[in-house]
């Protein structure tokens, strides 16, 4: 099937998104080496590194440094900043602008992890207009002269009794951002269900800035039906490119009307997994060890559907090496084709609704005192460690 939906070129301060595909970022995935991959079969889209906690960045964290790192190859280095604090995260985007370290920066208000949110952080934040809007004007003020963009990403709300997307949205137009993704969920949603994505239509309808729609993109189609239903601007993939990368080729095909699709053999992917392995091993500078650990959960995702058996998957957590890695996919038989029963089978994180955890008195107000600022921040509790 054809698709007569198009995507407009999304323009992002000096640079031009041609096909407006975003790879979402992901803790502990969408590292380099991911995100070669990903552009490797996808279009000229935007390719998001994991998040980086500012107050970590402050503080000069090693792993957060090796996390803003970008392959010479990435023409549009685009990076997710984390914090709560203003004042922290201005000093991150600081960086960011002093050291040229990106040529974007996305700020992070969609996150629902407890460790995130009871600090007030990620999707909790926005419940706090003023200091939502604080952390904006901060980062777009840092960022703006420079010529770097600054957009958002932010959830439906904390729960269905307390939504936040509306005024979010509305005041990170009014702060200078240049685009909203909306996950199509609230916090105590987590990952369940299947997203809103008439609440993305709903700020298409409401903003002058580009939204674009996330939730529940597993399939090129998805993406389309997305588009359709929407008519947001772009689409950004998470969990659906775990393991996966090869999705945003068929997405690329999907929005350029062609029907063809990326299925690649138990043997293909095999040769991705061991590119990977080396990638992997570059990202870490030559530690094969630290990379093929990070593999594994890579390889739970590639290999889900394939009738491999728990004896290969057990194999694989068992290597510590590149060549180990090279050995167990030299054992696949090459021609098993893809699973297609499991194409558009949700992976990653699929738990449903759950508790939301919020500092005390969170939802009391949608403000923030004087007092209740110097609380939360006089002793700067955000954590500098990954």
């Amino acid at each position: 099937m054809t698709s007569s939906v198009q995507l407009s070129p999304l323009d992002l301060g000096n640079h031009t998104v041609q096909t407006p595909v975003v790879l979402s970022p992901m803790a502990g995935v969408t590292n380099w080496p991911f995100r070669m991959l990903c552009r490797e079969f996808g279009p000229d889209g935007l390719y998001v590194a994991e998040m980086i906690t500012a107050r970590a960045l402050v503080a000069r964290n090693p792993k957060a440094l090796r996390l803003c790192q970008f392959d010479p190859s990435e023409k549009y280095r685009s990076l997710q900043l984390y914090g709560v604090n203003p004042s922290i995260v201005e000093q991150a985007a600081r960086i960011v602008v002093d050291e040229n370290m990106a040529d974007h920066i996305d700020l992070n208000f969609g996150c629902p992890v407890p460790k995130v949110t009871r600090k007030g952080g990620g999707s909790a934040l926005p419940w706090k207009n003023d200091l939502f809007r604080d952390v904006l004007h901060k980062v777009v003020s840092v960022a703006s002269p420079a010529g770097i963009p600054v957009t958002a990403k932010i959830r439906v709300g904390i729960d269905d009794d307390h939504t936040t997307f509306h005024d979010a949205a509305m005041i990170a137009q009014e702060e200078g951002c240049k685009a909203v993704t909306l996950h199509a969920r609230t916090t105590a949603q987590y990952y369940g269900g299947h997203s809103e994505w008439e609440k993305i239509g709903a700020l298409v309808e409401e903003l002058d800035i580009p939204v674009i729609g996330n939730g529940d993109i597993w399939t090129a189609e998805d993406a389309v039906e997305m588009v359709r239903e929407t008519g947001c601007a772009g689409v950004a993939i998470g969990r659906g490119c775990q393991g996966r990368p090869w999705l945003f080729g068929d997405i690329a095909n999907a929005f350029a009307g062609s029907s063809e699709r990326i299925n690649p053999t138990l043997g293909q992917v095999g040769d991705i997994i061991v590119r990977h392995a080396q990638l992997l091993t570059a990202f870490y500078e030559g530690d094969e060890m630290m990379a093929v650990h990070d593999l594994r959960k890579h390889v739970a995702w590639y290999l889900k559907g394939f009738p491999v058996g728990g004896g290969t998957r057990a194999a694989f957590m068992k290597c510590e090496s590149v060549a180990d890695v090279e050995a167990e996919v030299a054992k696949f038989d090459r021609e098993v084709e893809f699973p297609m029963a499991i194409a558009d089978k949700p992976r990653g994180r699929v738990r449903f609704a759950k508790k939301v955890h919020l500092p005390y008195g969170w939802l009391d107000s949608r403000a923030m005192t004087h007092e209740e600022r110097e609380d939360m921040f006089a002793d700067d509790p955000m954590d500098a460690s990954y």
